[in-house]
């Protein structure tokens, strides 16, 4: 006689069918993206925001993404960089790769990243994902503003 009950009958097939979408949805981002945007949607170190950033930037995506940079800096260089995103995969990979781009970089060449130089460090992105990219420069450069309109602030006005 079979002791299992009718619920964990239920739940031990619910796991495995969990599994099996997992296995699958697994196997199709490793068809559509490489490894590694996976490695940096799977692993985003740089997820978050930083309260007391000397400058931040938000984009707005067209598919209604939103991509939000925070940078710290230090002599001229970019000390910390930290990203926030409501977006898909894509978005979370992109912010999270930029942010380990930028950091330790001078503010001038972080104003000269494109959105292709992120897709090259992604290894490629889907075309219907490139927007991604593009989406976290736009946030980047929206924080390199700010830093500097709080800087010109900070010194009465004078540029």
């Amino acid at each position: 006689m079979n002791s299992e009950s009718g619920d964990e009958r239920e739940r031990k097939e619910l796991d495995v069918l969990v599994q099996n979408i997992s296995r699958i949805l697994q196997e199709d981002d490793e068809k559509m993206y490489s490894g590694e945007v996976i490695a940096e949607f799977k692993n985003p170190t740089h997820a978050g925001r930083i309260s007391d950033a000397d400058g931040s930037g938000i984009a707005d995506g067209l598919c209604n993404d939103t991509m939000e940079i925070f940078l710290k800096t230090e002599s001229g260089l970019i000390r910390e960089c930290r990203f926030y995103t409501d977006g898909c995969g894509a978005s979370i990979a992109c912010g999270n790769r930029l942010a380990r781009f930028v950091e330790g970089m001078d503010l001038d060449s972080a104003w000269m990243v494109k959105s292709s130089d992120l897709i090259s460090l992604l290894n490629g992105l889907p075309p219907d994902h490139e927007h991604c990219a593009a989406l976290a420069v736009i946030a980047l450069r929206n924080a390199l503003r700010n830093l500097e309109k709080r800087r010109r602030m900070e010194n009465g006005g004078s540029t």
